[in-house]
């Protein structure tokens, strides 16, 4: 059985990179529902690096005007 490639997904720590928050932010917007997060087997949070840029780029465009 093959298995399928899986889009990237990211951690806490490298989207507060992005963004230049705290992890513990990118939590909480998780909880909030700002972001949608995959629980991995171990219980850890990952983001789906497609919704996590088109997040950023809404900010950003929000920040040029």
């Amino acid at each position: 059985m093959q298995r399928q490639e899986s889009e990237p997904l990211l951690t806490p720590g490298e989207v507060a990179t992005m963004f230049r928050v705290d992890p513990k932010t990118v939590t909480w917007w998780a909880k909030t529902g700002r972001l949608t997060s995959i629980r991995t087997p171990g219980g850890h949070r990952r983001y789906r690096q497609a919704e996590v840029r088109a997040l950023l780029a809404g900010i950003m465009q929000q920040g040029s005007n």
